[in-house]
């Protein structure tokens, strides 16, 4: 069992920057690929970008390559997602997620999730 928390969003303007985090519990953490998904209004889910266990495999979204970094900290159980040349189609909720195995941009494959964090970004 895998608890996530999400952390650090919030308003920024277009061209800024958010980090959010990502804090799991358990004692295995580094055996679970990670996933970060956002969900706008109205809008489907979208994958954002996913870490393998050992950071070896890393995947993203078109829609961020470039903008967006994914990495994550075994040690303090965290991953993170850092966001930068925000545009106001980033503005979402963000949702972290985790599986055993392979890290993969497939949502459905993913067995936790946090309760998700707002990231508003104005134009």
């Amino acid at each position: 069992q895998v608890q996530l928390v999400e952390s650090g969003g919030g308003l920024v303007q277009a061209g800024g920057s958010l980090r959010l985090s990502c804090a799991a519990s358990g004692r295995t953490f580094s055996t679970y690929a990670m996933g970060w998904f956002r969900q706008a209004p109205g809008k489907e889910r979208e994958s954002v970008a996913a870490i393998s266990g050992g950071s070896s495999t890393i995947y993203y979204a078109n829609s961020v390559k470039g903008r967006f970094t994914i990495s994550r900290d075994n040690a303090k159980m965290t991953v993170y997602l850092e966001m930068n040349s925000l545009i106001h189609e980033d503005t979402a909720i963000y949702y972290c997620a985790a599986k055993k195995g392979r890290a993969t941009m497939n949502p459905d494959a993913h067995d936790y999730w946090g309760q998700g964090t707002q990231v508003t970004v104005s134009s």
